[in-house]
C-alpha cells in the first residue's frame, strides 16, 4: 500500500484557522459550530485535493480503461469521517482541534448527510465507488445532484409524512461546481433525415434544452493516495431570466424557464403516478446520462484519441435500468454528431455497456410508453426501433419464425400500451448482464431473461454484492474494529477476507466476553442516540431485533409485525406467561414511496402496534417496538453495530441480493432469513448452526403459486395466525376503529401476493429457536463472532475485483 502523506498537528491546526478566516470570515472566538465544521471539512478536503490532482494527471499521461458508473442514486453518508480515515488524518485532526479547545465530536454532529439515494441501490453505488478508489482503478461515478434528494420522513399520528430533505441548506463543503464543463441537454422537437453525399443521415431538431452543470465529489481510496471522482449533474436553464418580460411586470413568467429546468434535478424519484411525474423521471434519466456520455467523449477527443478507441478506454456500467437510455444516446452522438456509420457505432456501443439487473419483480423492470419517449426523445425512439428490428432479425435467424418467442423478446412491448422495455434494451446492447447474488443470477437466466440467456449465454454472469468495510465496520463500529485489530492486525480493513483469522477466537472465553462488552456498549450508544433523536429507547438487556430496509410488501415487514402481534396476543390472553417472553426490542426503519398506499398503511400499523405494546403494563418491559423516522446511513451506523438479530425475510425468489444482510453479519448479528438473495451465500459461509433459516425455497414458492395460492386456507389452519390477524382486525391497535387497518387485513387474507401467511408458521418456529439460542449468551456470542469471521467475502472490494475480472477488464493504475 502506498505510504500516505503526513502533516503535523500544529500545521493542521493552522490550516483549520486559516479556513475559518479566509472562507468564512470569522475568528475562532466568533465562529459557530457550523463555521467550525465547514472549516474542518475544507481542511480535510485540501489534503484530498492534492491526491486528486495527481491522480488526474497520471490518468492523462497514461490513458487506461476507465470505469464510468452510471447510477440514479448514491447514498453516500457523511463524508467527514470517511475523509479523515482515508487520508489517515483522524488522530492529527483530533489533536489539532484539542489544542484549540474544539470538540471534534461536536463538529461531526453538524454534518448533514446527502440525501442522494433511496436504499440498497444507492448505498451499493457508494460502496462501489469507494472500492474502486481503494483498489486504485480509474473511475468516475455519474449521477444527479438532487437539490432535495430523497424526502425526509416524519410521522404524524403514526402515519408517514414526506418533507423536503434540505441537505444543502448550510452549505456543501465536499463538492466542487465545474460550470466550465457544463453540457447542453436537449428535449422534444422532431427529427429530420437528409442526404450527406449519398449517405442517408438523421438529425434531431429539439424544442428546448437545459444546461447540466457538474459538481465533483472527491472519492478517496483507503490510505493509498488515490482519489477518484463522483460527478453529479445539476440542471439550470439555458436562459434563466427574461429581463424584457420582467420589466413588463410579469415576474412569474420571467423565471418560468429557470423553474422548469431546475425541476429536473430538484428531487430524487418524483412521484410518478401522474403523467407529469413520469415525464419528469424520464427527463432526469436522460439528463444525467446524456451529460455523462458527452463528458466522456469530450475528454477522449481532448486527448486526441479517435472515437474508435472508446471501447478500449471506457466502460459504462448501467446500475439498473435508470441509465439505459444512454445506449441510444451514445449511438446518436456517434452517428448524428460524428458521422459514424451505423454498424461501427453499434459495434462500439455493444462493447462499451454492461448492465446490472437489481430485481426479480416484473413491475420493477422499467418500461417507457412509446408516446412519451417519442415526444421527449424522438431521435432515440428511432434508434431503439432500429436496434429492435435488427435484433429480431437475429432472433428469427437463430430460432426461426417463432412469433411467440419474437413477441416475448421484442424490446417493444405491445400490451397494455406500446412501450420500450429498458431491461431488454440493456440486455441486447450490453456486453455483459449480471445479477447480484448467485441465486438471483440463476433466476435471471432461468426465468426473468430466459429467452435472452438462450440466445446470449456468454453474456450472463454473476457478481455478488458487497459493502465497504471502511464505513460499515471500521467507522461504524470502532469498538469491534479495535477488538479485531488487536487480535489480527489492521490489514483486514483493505483485505476483508483476513477476518477468517478471527475464527479461533470464537473459542476463546476472554475474547467472547470482550466481544459481548462491545455489543453492550453499542446498544447503550444506540439507546442514547434514539433518546436524543426520537425520544424513544431500546429495552435494557433486550435482544435487539432489527428490520431496516425500504418498505415494500415483498420484503415482508408484515411478517415481522405478525410475530410481534403474536407475542403480544399470547401475553394479554394469558396463554403465555410474561416471564417466558425473552426480552426483545423490534426495531423497524423504512421509508415508503410517496405513492405506495399499502406500504404507507403498513408503516401506520407498525407505529400503531408500537403505541399499544409499549404502553401496556402487562408486558413488563419484555417487548418493545421502536420505529425511528427517517432511517438513513447516519442512523444505520448506530443501529447495525447494536443489532443482535438481522431480519432478512423476503419471499424466496424476490430479493435480488440485499446488502443490509451483509452489514449486520459483519457486525456480529445473527440472521433470521429465507433462502433468498445473498442470504443463500451468507448461510453457506457462516454455517446452518449460526443462521436461523425458515420458509419456502424458491421452487416451493413457484409450485404453490402454480397450484393457486389461497391465503385464507393458512389463516383457517393456524390458530396463532388467526388470533394475530383477528386482533388487528378488531381495532385493538386503532382505538376500536376496525376500518383503519381493514385494507391491510383484506390484503393479507385475499391477496397476500408475497405469501406472508404461507411462511408464518415456519417463521414463528424459527423465532422460537432464536429465543432458545439467545438464552445461552455464551453460545450466541460464539455464533456472532463466527458470523464476523466468515463473512469477509462480502466486501465491495471483492465485488469490484469480480467486475474487473468478469466484465470490465480494466486495471488499477500502477
Amino acid at each position: 500500500m502506498t505510504e500516505t502523506r503526513t502533516v503535523s498537528t500544529t500545521d493542521f491546526a493552522q490550516q483549520f484557522l486559516d479556513h475559518l478566516v479566509r472562507d468564512l470570515g470569522v475568528s475562532l472566538a466568533e465562529s459557530s459550530a457550523n463555521d467550525r465544521y465547514l472549516a474542518l471539512a475544507h481542511t480535510v478536503r485540501d489534503h484530498l485535493i492534492a491526491r486528486w490532482i495527481d491522480d488526474q494527471a497520471a490518468q492523462h499521461e497514461t490513458p487506461s480503461k476507465t470505469v464510468h458508473y452510471l447510477s440514479a442514486e448514491y447514498l453516500l453518508g457523511r463524508q467527514l469521517d470517511n475523509g479523515l480515515l482515508a487520508a489517515d488524518l483522524a488522530e492529527t485532526a483530533s489533536g489539532a482541534l484539542d489544542s484549540l479547545g474544539v470538540d471534534l465530536d461536536e463538529l461531526r454532529s453538524q454534518e448533514v448527510e446527502p440525501g442522494l439515494g433511496n436504499g440498497g441501490l444507492g448505498r451499493l453505488a457508494a460502496c462501489f465507488v469507494d472500492s474502486l478508489a481503494t483498489i486504485g482503478v480509474p473511475s468516475i461515478g455519474y449521477g444527479i445532484r438532487y437539490e432535495y434528494g430523497i424526502f425526509r420522513q416524519t410521522f404524524i399520528e403514526g402515519q408517514q409524512v414526506e418533507q423536503p430533505d434540505s441537505w444543502l441548506t448550510l452549505g456543501s463543503p465536499w463538492d466542487f461546481p465545474r460550470p466550465e464543463l457544463a453540457q447542453t441537454i436537449s428535449f422534444g422537437g422532431a427529427t429530420e433525415h437528409y442526404d450527406d453525399e449519398g449517405v442517408r443521415r438523421s438529425r434531431w431538431i429539439p424544442a428546448w434544452n437545459v444546461r447540466a452543470v457538474p459538481h465533483d465529489f472527491l472519492v478517496p481510496g483507503y490510505r493509498n493516495e488515490r482519489v477518484n471522482t463522483l460527478r453529479l449533474w445539476s440542471a439550470v436553464a439555458t436562459q434563466a431570466f427574461d429581463l424584457r418580460i420582467f420589466n413588463s411586470g410579469d415576474y412569474e413568467e420571467a423565471v418560468r424557464a429557470q423553474t422548469y429546468a431546475e425541476n429536473i434535478s430538484k428531487v430524487l424519484y418524483p412521484e410518478d403516478s401522474t403523467p407529469q411525474g413520469k415525464e419528469l423521471r424520464l427527463q432526469q434519466q436522460y439528463f444525467f446520462v446524456a451529460a455523462s456520455v458527452h463528458d466522456v467523449i469530450d475528454r477522449l477527443l481532448a486527448d486526441g484519441r479517435p472515437l474508435s478507441d472508446l471501447p478500449h478506454l471506457a466502460i459504462f456500467q448501467l446500475n439498473d435500468t435508470h441509465p439505459v437510455i444512454a445506449v441510444p444516446e451514445l449511438i446518436r452522438v456517434l452517428t448524428d454528431e460524428h458521422a459514424m456509420e451505423w454498424d461501427a457505432a453499434w459495434a462500439i456501443a455493444r462493447r462499451c455497456f454492461a448492465y446490472t439487473c437489481h430485481t426479480l419483480l416484473p413491475e420493477a423492470l422499467e418500461v417507457w410508453p412509446v408516446d412519451l419517449l417519442g415526444r421527449l426523445l424522438p431521435r432515440h425512439l428511432e434508434i431503439i426501433y432500429r436496434i429492435n428490428e435488427e435484433f429480431l432479425d437475429a432472433v428469427r435467424e437463430q430460432f426461426g419464425d417463432d412469433e411467440l418467442r419474437i413477441r416475448n423478446m421484442s424490446i417493444i412491448a405491445e400490451h397494455p400500451v406500446r412501450s420500450v422495455r429498458m431491461a431488454y434494451l440493456a440486455t441486447v446492447a450490453g456486453s455483459r448482464v449480471n445479477g447480484v447474488a448467485e441465486l438471483h443470477s440463476q433466476l435471471l437466466r432461468d426465468k426473468v431473461l430466459h429467452d435472452f440467456s438462450e440466445l446470449f449465454p456468454e453474456k450472463f454472469t454473476n457478481v455478488t454484492n458487497g459493502v465497504t468495510p471502511r464505513r460499515f465496520l471500521r467507522l461504524a463500529n470502532p469498538g469491534l474494529s479495535g477488538l479485531i485489530t488487536e487480535a489480527i492486525g489492521d490489514g483486514w480493513v483493505a483485505d476483508l477476507e483476513r477476518l477468517r483469522e478471527l475464527e479461533p477466537y470464537a473459542d476463546d472465553a476472554s475474547f467472547r466476553e470482550r466481544f459481548a462488552a462491545v455489543k453492550a456498549a453499542n446498544k447503550r450508544t444506540l439507546d442514547a442516540v434514539l433518546r436524543e433523536r426520537d425520544g424513544v429507547h431500546v429495552g435494557d438487556g433486550h435482544l435487539i431485533d432489527v428490520m431496516v430496509k425500504r418498505l415494500h410488501e415483498y420484503k415482508r415487514q408484515m411478517l415481522k409485525l405478525l410475530h410481534v402481534v403474536t407475542t403480544y396476543e399470547g401475553v394479554i390472553s394469558g396463554r403465555v406467561a410474561v416471564s417466558d417472553v425473552v426480552p426483545r426490542t423490534a426495531l423497524f426503519g423504512a421509508k415508503a414511496a410517496p405513492g405506495y398506499a399499502m406500504a404507507k398503511r403498513i408503516i401506520h400499523l407498525i407505529n400503531a402496534v408500537g403505541s399499544v405494546v409499549n404502553t401496556d403494563p402487562r408486558l413488563e418491559g419484555r417487548l418493545k417496538v421502536v420505529f425511528p423516522a427517517n432511517y438513513n446511513v447516519t442512523l444505520a451506523e448506530r443501529v447495525i453495530p447494536a443489532a443482535d438479530l438481522s431480519e432478512q425475510i423476503s419471499l424466496a425468489g424476490k430479493e435480488a441480493s440485499g446488502t443490509g444482510n451483509m452489514k449486520f453479519a459483519l457486525n456480529g448479528a445473527l440472521t433470521i432469513g429465507t433462502d433468498d438473495g445473498a442470504n443463500v451465500e451468507i448461510r453457506e459461509l457462516v454455517g446452518d448452526d449460526h443462521f436461523f433459516l425458515f420458509g419456502m425455497a424458491e421452487p416451493e414458492v413457484a409450485a404453490l403459486e402454480s397450484a393457486g395460492y389461497r391465503p385464507g386456507d393458512f389463516y383457517q389452519a393456524d390458530a396463532g395466525l388467526r388470533r394475530a390477524i383477528d386482533l388487528i382486525a378488531s381495532g385493538a391497535f386503532s382505538g376500536g376503529d376496525r376500518s383503519v387497518f381493514e385494507p391491510v387485513v383484506s390484503n393479507l387474507l385475499y391477496e397476500d401476493r408475497f405469501m406472508v401467511l404461507a411462511d408464518y408458521a415456519s417463521y414463528i418456529a424459527a423465532q422460537e429457536r432464536v429465543d432458545a439460542a439467545y438464552a445461552d449468551q455464551d453460545r450466541w456470542n460464539r455464533s456472532a463472532i463466527l458470523n464476523v469471521a466468515r463473512t469477509g467475502y462480502f466486501s465491495s472490494d471483492r465485488s469490484i475485483r469480480d467486475y474487473l475480472d468478469r466484465i470490465w477488464h480494466a486495471e488499477p493504475l500502477a
